[in-house]
């Protein structure tokens, strides 16, 4: 059976991943910092018919990060889908000139240290099997800097970058790696199904063609 690992799970995207891929056969690995809130997802996750299981681990400690996604695949089975998806703290979110070396540091371990992290701990089973998909959940800053979002301007692009290096280095292995970009809240962009919709759009991005980065509706349109 494959398994998606759900880095940053929530009730919101999260779920609502876990329910889509759910729905394809997938047992689901949550990874957040509160077991309790994992094990009230994952609870209602079995009671709707899926296999799920809550595994507690800050991305900002990497030993954690690992040994969750250890475990994980130990009880589920080889993790075939790693989605990175952590909310960035809103302190990253401050503007540049109030940025700190130490602010910039720790969101680059947020988002690209703890990226790399989880990717070499699932990494030698996709090659393995010469099969599996990684996909990054970003914000507008990824592709384009604001000085009010000063954290995530400078990290989400270090992360994004990582991310097409290995979609250009693992292509040839059968191994996918996207990223969706999610130019505002979610709430607002006025999607038809609204959480569902994004979920089905990383479904779709998991299991067809296409190139590294996409995006969920134009940049410009977004406010994030």
């Amino acid at each position: 059976m494959p398994v998606i690992a759900i880095i940053g799970a929530g009730p919101g995207l999260g779920a609502a991943v876990a329910r889509r891929f759910g729905r394809e056969g997938f047992s689901i690995a949550l990874i957040s910092r509160n077991q309790s809130k994992l094990d009230a997802m994952a609870a209602g996750l079995n009671a709707a018919g899926f296999t799920a299981r809550g595994y507690a681990a800050d991305v900002l400690d990497p030993a954690a990060l690992e040994a969750a996604l250890t475990r994980a695949a130990a009880e589920l089975g080889s993790i075939t889908t790693l989605q990175y998806s952590p909310l960035p703290s809103r302190e990253y979110l401050k503007p540049v000139l109030d940025l700190t070396p130490e602010l910039a540091l720790e969101a680059l371990g947020f988002s690209a240290l703890g990226l790399i992290h989880a990717v070499r701990t699932v990494l030698p089973a996709m090659r393995r099997a010469r099969h599996g998909s990684i996909i990054l959940i970003n914000g507008g800053t990824s592709v384009k800097a604001r000085a009010g979002f000063a954290g995530t301007s400078v990290a989400f692009p270090a992360e994004s970058a990582y991310g097409e290096m290995l979609h250009d280095a693992l292509e040839v292995e059968g191994i996918r790696v996207v990223q969706l970009v999610i130019p505002g809240a979610i709430p607002k962009l006025q999607l038809v199904n609204g959480i569902d919709d994004v979920a089905d759009r990383i479904w779709g991005l998991h299991s067809g063609p296409g190139p590294f980065r996409a995006m969920l509706i134009p940049l410009e349109d977004g406010r994030e």
